[in-house]
Protein backbone atom coordinates (compact mmCIF):
# COMPACT_ATOMS: atom_id res chain seq x y z
CA UNK A 1 0.00 0.00 0.00
CA UNK A 2 1.37 3.32 -1.03
CA UNK A 3 2.15 5.61 1.84
CA UNK A 4 0.42 9.03 1.77
CA UNK A 5 2.69 11.74 0.43
CA UNK A 6 5.25 9.05 -0.53
CA UNK A 7 6.66 11.27 -3.24
CA UNK A 8 7.79 13.81 -0.61
CA UNK A 9 10.74 13.36 1.74
CA UNK A 10 10.03 12.86 5.44
CA UNK A 11 11.70 16.17 6.28
CA UNK A 12 8.91 18.17 4.68
CA UNK A 13 5.96 16.11 5.88
CA UNK A 14 3.66 17.95 8.22
CA UNK A 15 1.99 15.21 10.17
CA UNK A 16 0.04 17.77 12.18
CA UNK A 17 -1.83 18.70 9.00
CA UNK A 18 -3.07 15.12 8.39
CA UNK A 19 -3.65 14.23 12.05
CA UNK A 20 -7.06 15.16 13.44
CA UNK A 21 -6.86 17.61 16.32
CA UNK A 22 -7.99 16.19 19.62
CA UNK A 23 -10.33 18.39 21.56
CA UNK A 24 -10.82 18.25 25.29
CA UNK A 25 -14.47 17.25 25.93
CA UNK A 26 -14.37 19.10 29.24
CA UNK A 27 -13.57 22.40 27.56
CA UNK A 28 -16.63 24.54 27.03
CA UNK A 29 -16.75 27.04 24.19
CA UNK A 30 -18.15 30.30 25.53
CA UNK A 31 -20.07 32.74 23.39
CA UNK A 32 -18.94 36.38 23.32
CA UNK A 33 -21.97 37.39 25.37
CA UNK A 34 -21.21 34.89 28.12
CA UNK A 35 -17.56 35.94 28.13
CA UNK A 36 -18.57 39.58 28.52
CA UNK A 37 -20.93 38.74 31.38
CA UNK A 38 -18.20 36.79 33.16
CA UNK A 39 -15.76 39.68 32.82
CA UNK A 40 -18.32 42.32 33.80
CA UNK A 41 -17.84 41.91 37.60
CA UNK A 42 -14.08 42.24 37.12
CA UNK A 43 -14.60 45.38 35.06
CA UNK A 44 -16.88 46.89 37.68
CA UNK A 45 -14.42 46.03 40.44
CA UNK A 46 -11.58 47.66 38.49
CA UNK A 47 -13.66 50.81 38.00
CA UNK A 48 -14.43 50.99 41.71
CA UNK A 49 -10.73 50.63 42.55
CA UNK A 50 -9.80 53.48 40.20
CA UNK A 51 -12.31 55.93 41.68
CA UNK A 52 -9.92 57.17 44.45
CA UNK A 53 -7.15 57.72 41.91
CA UNK A 54 -9.49 59.63 39.59
CA UNK A 55 -10.67 61.75 42.52
CA UNK A 56 -7.04 62.46 43.47
CA UNK A 57 -6.19 63.63 39.95
CA UNK A 58 -9.30 65.85 39.87
CA UNK A 59 -8.48 67.30 43.28
CA UNK A 60 -5.05 68.44 42.13
CA UNK A 61 -6.62 70.46 39.32
CA UNK A 62 -9.18 72.29 41.45
CA UNK A 63 -8.72 75.47 43.41
CA UNK A 64 -9.17 75.57 47.17
CA UNK A 65 -12.71 76.95 46.93
CA UNK A 66 -13.81 74.23 44.49
CA UNK A 67 -12.09 71.32 46.25
CA UNK A 68 -15.00 70.45 48.55
CA UNK A 69 -17.70 72.02 46.39
CA UNK A 70 -17.48 69.45 43.57
CA UNK A 71 -16.97 65.72 43.89
CA UNK A 72 -14.79 65.41 40.80
CA UNK A 73 -14.50 68.20 38.24
CA UNK A 74 -16.53 71.41 38.03
CA UNK A 75 -18.11 70.55 34.69
CA UNK A 76 -20.03 73.83 34.59
CA UNK A 77 -16.85 75.85 35.27
CA UNK A 78 -14.00 74.03 33.56
CA UNK A 79 -12.20 77.34 33.24
CA UNK A 80 -11.58 77.13 37.00
CA UNK A 81 -9.15 74.24 36.53
CA UNK A 82 -5.64 75.26 37.47
CA UNK A 83 -2.12 73.94 38.03
CA UNK A 84 -1.45 76.27 40.95
CA UNK A 85 -1.27 73.34 43.37
CA UNK A 86 1.71 71.89 41.51
CA UNK A 87 3.36 75.31 41.25
CA UNK A 88 3.02 75.89 45.00
CA UNK A 89 4.34 72.41 45.72
CA UNK A 90 7.42 72.77 43.52
CA UNK A 91 8.05 76.27 44.86
CA UNK A 92 8.10 74.89 48.41
CA UNK A 93 11.65 74.78 49.73
CA UNK A 94 12.86 71.21 50.03
CA UNK A 95 10.28 69.39 47.94
CA UNK A 96 12.67 68.57 45.08
CA UNK A 97 15.29 67.42 47.58
CA UNK A 98 12.77 65.19 49.36
CA UNK A 99 11.78 63.62 46.06
CA UNK A 100 15.40 62.95 45.12
CA UNK A 101 16.10 61.52 48.58
CA UNK A 102 13.21 59.07 48.27
CA UNK A 103 14.27 57.96 44.78
CA UNK A 104 17.88 57.50 45.90
CA UNK A 105 17.05 55.58 49.08
CA UNK A 106 14.38 53.39 47.46
CA UNK A 107 16.54 52.42 44.47
CA UNK A 108 19.64 51.77 46.57
CA UNK A 109 17.80 49.80 49.25
CA UNK A 110 15.92 47.72 46.69
CA UNK A 111 19.20 46.86 44.95
CA UNK A 112 20.90 45.86 48.21
CA UNK A 113 17.97 43.84 49.53
CA UNK A 114 17.41 41.96 46.27
CA UNK A 115 21.12 41.14 45.96
CA UNK A 116 21.53 39.88 49.53
CA UNK A 117 18.21 38.03 49.47
CA UNK A 118 19.10 36.22 46.26
CA UNK A 119 22.49 35.23 47.69
CA UNK A 120 20.87 33.96 50.89
CA UNK A 121 18.18 32.10 48.96
CA UNK A 122 20.85 30.54 46.73
CA UNK A 123 22.78 29.29 49.77
CA UNK A 124 19.68 27.89 51.47
CA UNK A 125 18.46 26.17 48.31
CA UNK A 126 21.68 24.71 46.87
CA UNK A 127 24.10 24.12 49.76
CA UNK A 128 24.11 21.54 52.52
CA UNK A 129 25.85 22.54 55.73
CA UNK A 130 25.71 21.75 59.41
CA UNK A 131 23.02 23.64 61.31
CA UNK A 132 20.98 24.48 58.23
CA UNK A 133 17.70 23.31 59.79
CA UNK A 134 18.35 25.27 63.00
CA UNK A 135 19.26 28.39 61.04
CA UNK A 136 16.13 28.11 58.91
CA UNK A 137 13.99 27.77 62.03
CA UNK A 138 15.56 30.84 63.65
CA UNK A 139 14.99 32.83 60.48
CA UNK A 140 11.32 31.86 60.46
CA UNK A 141 10.98 32.87 64.11
CA UNK A 142 12.37 36.33 63.40
CA UNK A 143 9.52 36.88 60.94
CA UNK A 144 7.06 36.56 63.84
CA UNK A 145 8.45 39.67 65.57
CA UNK A 146 6.77 42.96 64.62
CA UNK A 147 9.18 45.61 63.42
CA UNK A 148 7.85 48.07 66.02
CA UNK A 149 9.09 45.82 68.85
CA UNK A 150 12.68 46.15 67.65
CA UNK A 151 12.66 49.92 67.12
CA UNK A 152 13.79 50.86 70.64
CA UNK A 153 16.78 48.53 70.56
CA UNK A 154 17.57 49.48 66.97
CA UNK A 155 17.54 53.18 67.82
CA UNK A 156 19.91 52.62 70.74
CA UNK A 157 22.25 50.64 68.48
CA UNK A 158 22.17 53.37 65.82
CA UNK A 159 22.94 55.95 68.52
CA UNK A 160 26.01 54.05 69.75
CA UNK A 161 27.22 53.63 66.18
CA UNK A 162 26.78 57.35 65.50
CA UNK A 163 24.38 56.74 62.62
CA UNK A 164 21.52 58.89 63.84
CA UNK A 165 20.53 61.44 61.17
CA UNK A 166 22.29 59.43 58.47
CA UNK A 167 21.06 57.20 55.66
CA UNK A 168 23.12 54.30 57.05
CA UNK A 169 20.54 53.96 59.84
CA UNK A 170 17.94 53.21 57.14
CA UNK A 171 19.98 51.18 54.65
CA UNK A 172 21.92 48.87 56.96
CA UNK A 173 19.08 47.56 59.18
CA UNK A 174 16.82 47.21 56.15
CA UNK A 175 19.38 45.48 53.94
CA UNK A 176 18.42 41.96 55.05
CA UNK A 177 15.00 40.48 54.37
CA UNK A 178 14.24 37.01 55.70
CA UNK A 179 11.04 36.99 53.68
CA UNK A 180 13.03 37.71 50.53
CA UNK A 181 15.50 34.93 51.28
CA UNK A 182 12.70 32.42 51.54
CA UNK A 183 11.15 33.68 48.32
CA UNK A 184 14.42 33.18 46.46
CA UNK A 185 14.99 29.87 48.23
CA UNK A 186 11.75 28.52 46.85
CA UNK A 187 12.48 29.92 43.39
CA UNK A 188 16.03 28.60 43.21
CA UNK A 189 15.02 25.13 44.30
CA UNK A 190 13.52 24.83 40.81
CA UNK A 191 16.96 25.35 39.22
CA UNK A 192 18.34 21.92 38.19
CA UNK A 193 21.45 20.90 40.09
CA UNK A 194 22.89 19.55 36.82
CA UNK A 195 23.27 23.12 35.56
CA UNK A 196 25.28 24.03 38.63
CA UNK A 197 27.49 20.94 38.27
CA UNK A 198 28.06 21.76 34.60
CA UNK A 199 29.10 25.28 35.54
CA UNK A 200 31.58 24.00 38.13
CA UNK A 201 33.04 21.59 35.58
CA UNK A 202 33.54 24.53 33.21
CA UNK A 203 35.47 26.36 35.93
CA UNK A 204 32.80 28.82 37.12
CA UNK A 205 33.11 30.18 40.62
CA UNK A 206 30.17 30.00 42.98
CA UNK A 207 29.44 33.69 42.51
CA UNK A 208 29.46 33.29 38.74
CA UNK A 209 27.11 30.31 39.00
CA UNK A 210 24.78 32.48 41.07
CA UNK A 211 25.05 35.39 38.63
CA UNK A 212 25.10 33.66 35.23
CA UNK A 213 23.00 30.55 35.89
CA UNK A 214 20.59 31.03 38.77
CA UNK A 215 19.60 34.69 38.45
CA UNK A 216 18.51 34.51 34.78
CA UNK A 217 16.30 31.52 35.59
CA UNK A 218 14.60 33.24 38.56
CA UNK A 219 14.24 36.57 36.78
CA UNK A 220 10.44 36.76 37.40
CA UNK A 221 11.06 36.47 41.13
CA UNK A 222 13.65 39.25 40.90
CA UNK A 223 11.13 41.55 39.26
CA UNK A 224 8.38 40.73 41.77
CA UNK A 225 10.58 41.16 44.83
CA UNK A 226 12.19 44.33 43.46
CA UNK A 227 8.77 45.90 43.09
CA UNK A 228 7.70 44.87 46.59
CA UNK A 229 10.93 46.14 48.14
CA UNK A 230 10.81 49.45 46.28
CA UNK A 231 7.22 50.10 47.35
CA UNK A 232 8.02 49.23 50.96
CA UNK A 233 11.01 51.56 51.02
CA UNK A 234 9.19 54.34 49.16
CA UNK A 235 6.26 54.31 51.60
CA UNK A 236 8.38 53.88 54.73
CA UNK A 237 7.56 56.60 57.23
CA UNK A 238 7.93 55.61 60.89
CA UNK A 239 11.57 54.51 61.06
CA UNK A 240 12.94 57.30 58.81
CA UNK A 241 10.92 59.78 60.87
CA UNK A 242 12.69 58.52 64.01
CA UNK A 243 16.31 58.48 62.78
CA UNK A 244 16.34 61.44 60.37
CA UNK A 245 16.49 64.82 62.10
CA UNK A 246 17.77 67.13 59.35
CA UNK A 247 15.03 68.46 57.07
CA UNK A 248 17.37 68.30 54.08
CA UNK A 249 17.58 64.50 54.50
CA UNK A 250 13.83 63.91 54.76
CA UNK A 251 12.13 61.51 52.40
CA UNK A 252 8.99 62.50 50.53
CA UNK A 253 6.42 61.02 52.99
CA UNK A 254 8.08 62.76 55.94
CA UNK A 255 8.44 66.03 54.06
CA UNK A 256 4.80 66.10 52.95
CA UNK A 257 3.58 65.29 56.47
CA UNK A 258 5.71 68.00 58.05
CA UNK A 259 4.85 70.51 55.32
CA UNK A 260 1.14 70.16 55.92
CA UNK A 261 1.62 70.57 59.68
CA UNK A 262 2.92 74.12 59.20
CA UNK A 263 0.38 76.90 59.94
CA UNK A 264 0.62 78.43 56.47
CA UNK A 265 -0.19 75.11 54.80
CA UNK A 266 -3.02 73.88 57.03
CA UNK A 267 -5.75 74.75 54.51
CA UNK A 268 -3.76 73.89 51.35
CA UNK A 269 -5.32 70.48 50.77
CA UNK A 270 -4.87 70.84 47.03
CA UNK A 271 -1.10 71.08 47.53
CA UNK A 272 -1.20 67.92 49.63
CA UNK A 273 -3.16 66.14 46.89
CA UNK A 274 -0.58 67.24 44.32
CA UNK A 275 2.24 65.92 46.46
CA UNK A 276 0.41 62.65 46.99
CA UNK A 277 -0.11 62.23 43.25
CA UNK A 278 3.55 62.88 42.51
CA UNK A 279 4.56 60.38 45.19
CA UNK A 280 2.38 57.71 43.58
CA UNK A 281 3.68 58.15 40.02
CA UNK A 282 7.12 56.48 40.47
CA UNK A 283 5.52 53.38 41.97
CA UNK A 284 2.95 53.19 39.17
CA UNK A 285 5.63 53.57 36.49
CA UNK A 286 7.78 50.87 38.09
CA UNK A 287 4.79 48.54 38.27
CA UNK A 288 4.10 48.92 34.56
CA UNK A 289 7.76 48.21 33.80
CA UNK A 290 7.88 45.08 36.00
CA UNK A 291 4.26 44.00 35.58
CA UNK A 292 4.99 40.78 33.67
CA UNK A 293 7.80 39.75 35.99
CA UNK A 294 5.66 40.59 39.03
CA UNK A 295 2.77 38.37 37.93
CA UNK A 296 5.08 35.57 36.76
CA UNK A 297 7.08 35.73 40.00
CA UNK A 298 4.02 35.49 42.22
CA UNK A 299 2.57 32.59 40.23
CA UNK A 300 5.84 30.68 39.71
CA UNK A 301 5.21 28.40 42.66
CA UNK A 302 1.48 28.06 42.21
CA UNK A 303 1.65 25.20 39.68
CA UNK A 304 3.37 21.94 40.54
CA UNK A 305 5.41 20.49 37.73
Amino acid sequence: MKRPFADQPDSVLDYRAITPRRTDPRRVQLTPLVTFLLHLPLLLGALVCTVPLVWLVCATLKSGQDLFKYDFLPWDHLDHLTLDNFRKLVARDGFTRWLCNSIFLSCLQASIVVTLSSLGGFALAKYKFRGKAVLTTLMVLTMLLPAQVLMAGSYELMHHLGWINSYAAILVPGSVSVFGMFLFRQAMRQVPDELLHAGRIDGCSELRIWWDICLPIVRPMIGAFTLMTFIGSWNSYLWPQIVLQDEAKYTLPIGLANMMSLPEFQTEYGVLMAGTLLSVLPVVLLFFVLQKDFIAGLSSGAVKG
